[in-house]
């Protein structure tokens, strides 16, 4: 299973790059901060009909990590963290806690 990182820039941005040898080319860093990649990350290259080129960051995700990244298990991790933001619920400092919390009925 493969998750693009689609996460547009806010603004548009042109840069260029010089082809090397063995076809090597570097991406300038507002390139490589757009598309919030570093060294070792992969990028994926859609060329349209008309020569235009899209370059997107990529990941591959192991298929045993792929459930994390169904759009059920997503719109769950975005509840979570808006309820963390709106300071929704409890706060444990240890196991113990946790489950002296759960056995007493967590009210």
């Amino acid at each position: 299973m493969t998750a693009l990182l689609t996460e547009a820039p806010e603004m548009d941005i042109t840069a260029r790059a010089k082809l090397r040898d063995k076809n090597q080319v570097t991406l300038p860093a507002e390139i490589r901060e757009a598309l919030h990649i570093r060294e070792g990350d992969e990028i994926e290259f859609t060329v349209t009909e008309t020569g235009d080129v899209t370059v997107r960051g990529y990941m591959s995700i192991p298929t045993d990590q792929r459930w994390f990244w169904t759009p059920e298990w997503q719109l769950g991790e975005r509840e979570v963290d808006e309820q963390i933001a709106a300071g929704e619920g409890e706060v444990f400092d240890n196991a113990e806690e946790f489950l002296a919390y759960l056995e007493n009925g967590a009210s």
